[in-house]
């Protein structure tokens, strides 16, 4: 089975090309260009250098959020473009969930973060177990500090992935001291080839959609309409 898979929900830009377990080609780049610029180039290069031709493609991935208002709905558009013109199944997965999925099988408490600005992170926090990856606590948007209390209360050794390092690192490392690490540059941030992995699975148990099925996650609302409530609770 041919994935591609793409991942758009950040700063970050990446598309995976995984067939069965092995992991043909994938590109990422987190690099100031808009999503809009990078993302049907980079597919289109990752499909040539691969040899591969979009109509070999059997499914299509997407993470769906949480994350930039912006990035989701251009990998979405794209993703689910790429799938209604082939006429293939897409799957959509938590771009939380498969943060989580660059450290396989990690022994400690997996908690991703990315930075969802006004004082806020998109959160989650997840394990590993024999039988697959487990959620301790379901994607939110939410303080750090309330992130570090889900943490306190699994009382195990927590490492940290995601964007939102860069901003709440010493915060972190303050409170949980040697409780805590924080992932390495090459698993920090998304990456498509865990969105091809996690979607697979998805796949496996059946859960394979049609394109106009996938839909955000956002978990808040946009900026443009927070604006809009204060505006009229003024």
């Amino acid at each position: 089975m041919k994935i591609l898979a793409l991942d758009a929900s950040s700063g970050v830009a990446s598309a995976a090309l995984v067939c069965d377990d092995i992991l043909v080609g994938e590109y990422t780049i987190n690099h100031k260009k808009t999503h809009s610029q990078t993302l049907m180039p980079m597919i289109s290069s990752l499909l040539e250098d691969c040899e591969s031709k979009l109509s070999e493609i059997d499914a299509f991935a997407i993470s769906v959020g949480p994350g930039s208002f912006t990035g989701l709905r251009i990998g979405i558009a794209t993703a689910k473009g790429l799938a209604h013109a082939s006429g293939k199944p897409i799957v959509g997965v938590s771009t939380l969930e498969a943060m989580a999925y660059n450290l396989p099988f990690c022994k400690d408490l997996i908690v991703p973060i990315m930075d969802a600005r006004r004082d806020q992170v998109y959160g989650g926090a997840y394990h590993w177990e024999d039988d697959g990856l487990c959620t301790v606590c379901e994607p939110c948007a939410v303080s750090i500090d309330e992130i570090l209390d889900i943490v306190k209360r699994e009382n195990k050794k927590a490492v940290f992935i995601g964007d939102g390092i860069l901003r709440f690192k010493e915060q972190i490392e303050c409170e949980l001291g040697d409780m805590c690490e924080f992932a390495f540059a090459n698993s920090n941030m998304q990456r498509a080839s865990s969105v091809a992995v996690l979607a697979k699975k998805k796949i496996e148990a059946g859960e394979a959609v049609s394109c106009e099925k996938i839909t955000p996650v956002y978990l808040r609302k946009s900026q443009a309409e927070r604006e809009y409530d204060e505006k009229n609770n003024k």
